[in-house]
């Protein structure tokens, strides 16, 4: 199968999503592929562990991608052989009275993953320069000082919203957190069959919605969004990675090398050591425990 490596996928200069591939050739039938991802997956829950048990930095898997990319099973798939006590999978929908009571960035605060664990935002605060600008109205419900119309959300105010954005990940940076975004980049016609299917599946038609197709007609300005969105933010220490995502499990194997690629850089997580008092003891301990 075909070596991969972190810089094929990481935004490091200004792109065009139309000349980005949405597929990516690994060389490799399907079932190799899923073969090498439960290697890496076994792997990054090993180090998991570790990161748990030194407990000085979070990770944070931000997740993002038209409708039908692919983004829960990209979680339940990469993520399978996590220990469940060291990470969180949160799913933001649309907000909730008491959400839009605060600012928009507020749930996602709240949300961030406690040191030594890992956060899964399945859509993230993303949301807030993606659907809310190709919806501006949506901005209304926020009841923001000084926006009383759609008219008052220009310019000025999504790049504010950038910065906004742009400040939030530096500060987490600085304290520990780990960020990783992901744009699932799936082709319309891939999103076609994928929806067909969904209507063609009885058991796959709870996923259906009608404003998907609403959604849909709307694509080529939700792409102008993304572009603009990864662009925008994607830097050093929080970087975005376009995912070809027309194939899932070339996306999950790429997602979960990119994860224990990068983790595995970082030279200072290791497990900590046992205490000395208690590590001159270990004997007397074992002894007491066979002696039972």
């Amino acid at each position: 199968m075909k070596n991969i490596s972190i810089d094929q996928f990481k935004v490091t200069a200004p792109i065009q999503l139309k000349d980005v591939s949405t597929t990516f050739d690994l060389n490799a039938g399907k079932k190799d592929i899923e073969k090498e991802l439960e290697e890496v997956r076994e792997k990054l829950g090993d180090f998991q562990n570790t990161i748990y048990a030194h407990g000085k930095y979070a990770v944070l898997i931000c997740i993002q991608g038209m409708d039908t990319a692919g983004k829960d099973s990209m979680i339940r798939e990469v993520f399978k052989d996590f220990n469940t006590r060291g990470i969180v999978v949160h799913s933001f929908k649309v907000p909730t009275e008491l959400e839009l009571d605060h600012d928009y960035l507020w749930r996602h605060y709240i949300a961030l993953p406690a040191r030594g664990k890992f956060g899964v935002f399945n859509r993230t605060h993303y949301e807030n320069v993606l659907v809310t600008r190709v919806h501006p109205s949506y901005i209304l419900n926020e009841n923001i000082p000084d926006v009383n119309s759609v008219e008052d959300i220009n310019d000025a105010f999504w790049n504010k919203r950038f910065r906004q954005i742009n400040d939030f990940e530096q500060h987490i940076a600085e304290n520990g957190t780990i960020i990783f975004k992901f744009f699932l980049h799936l082709s319309k016609d891939e999103q076609r069959d994928r929806l067909l299917r969904r209507l063609h599946k009885a058991e796959k038609n709870w996923k259906f919605s009608p404003s998907d197709l609403k959604e849909r007609k709307l694509w080529d300005k939700y792409q102008m969004c993304y572009e603009e969105a990864i662009n925008r933010t994607s830097k050093p220490h929080a970087p975005w990675y376009t995912i070809p995502a027309d194939d899932k499990p070339t996306a999950r194997y790429i997602v979960a090398r990119i994860l224990y690629d990068t983790l595995t850089q970082y030279s200072d997580i290791v497990e900590p050591e046992l205490d000395e008092e208690i590590k001159s003891h270990l004997g007397d301990y074992i002894k007491q425990l066979k002696s039972e």
